[in-house]
């Protein structure tokens, strides 16, 4: 049924590596290989392995794909080492918000490049499957990206917003300038309009007015 179908998608085992799924490392380094996974309806007796090159997941495998394999019986326990490669070691923690299954290969070789899967099993959702990939490329020495270009263009663009700045500064200034000028003839000719009103005797001056003669 339709309904049904949406249930089981919400409720689904989900395995994830990040927003990206791969890690370059220097030979002779210790990398990690992030893993997490996340379930709604919890889980108990959970198991989690991490192969390398592996294609086929369900079925049996040599203990040399099998770099990691741990078990854990609920939300409130620390994963339990069942087999690992003495190379590998655990780093993650499922007390804790993140239920974080990554672990960290040591002293990585240029045979360590290829892919590794984290894969999940939760036998509380009917032994319900889930795995995640990570793709590592081990090199002599790290390159450093040239970052001319990108100086440049934020250097013009800097340049850029600077005169605009500079430019409006100045339009305020002469638009102040304009202003007070303006203000100023303004003030000119309304004193000298009072002048004028007062010396001629204009209705509104302050001259006194002489009185009607009498009939």
């Amino acid at each position: 049924l339709p309904g049904l179908h949406v249930f089981a998608i919400a409720f689904a085992l989900e395995v994830s590596v990040g927003k990206t799924n791969t890690v370059m490392a220097l030979n002779n380094s210790n990398v990690l290989l992030p893993c997490t996974f996340t379930t709604c309806i919890g889980f108990h007796d959970l198991v989690f392995t991490w192969y390398f090159n592996s294609t086929e997941l369900l079925t049996p495998h040599p203990a040399p794909l099998q770099i990691y394999h741990g078990k854990i019986k609920n939300k409130a326990t620390e994963p339990t080492l069942v087999s690992r490669n003495p190379r590998v070691d655990f780093v993650g923690s499922t007390t804790k918000k993140d239920n974080n299954i990554s672990i960290v290969l040591n002293g990585v070789e240029f045979s360590d490049a290829g892919k590794y899967t984290c894969h999940v099993k939760n036998p509380r959702e009917r032994n319900a499957q889930h795995n995640a990939t990570i793709f590592l490329t081990v090199v002599h020495k790290m390159v450093e990206t040239d970052n001319t270009v990108t100086l440049i263009i934020v250097g013009v663009v800097g340049g850029l917003i600077g005169l605009l700045v500079l430019f409006m500064l100045i339009k305020r200034v002469v638009l102040f300038i304009i202003k007070k000028t303006q203000d100023g003839k303004k003030e000119c000719l309304v004193s000298s309009s009072g002048n004028d009103n007062t010396e001629n005797g204009l209705a509104g001056s302050k001259a006194e007015q002489k009185a009607p003669p009498k009939a």
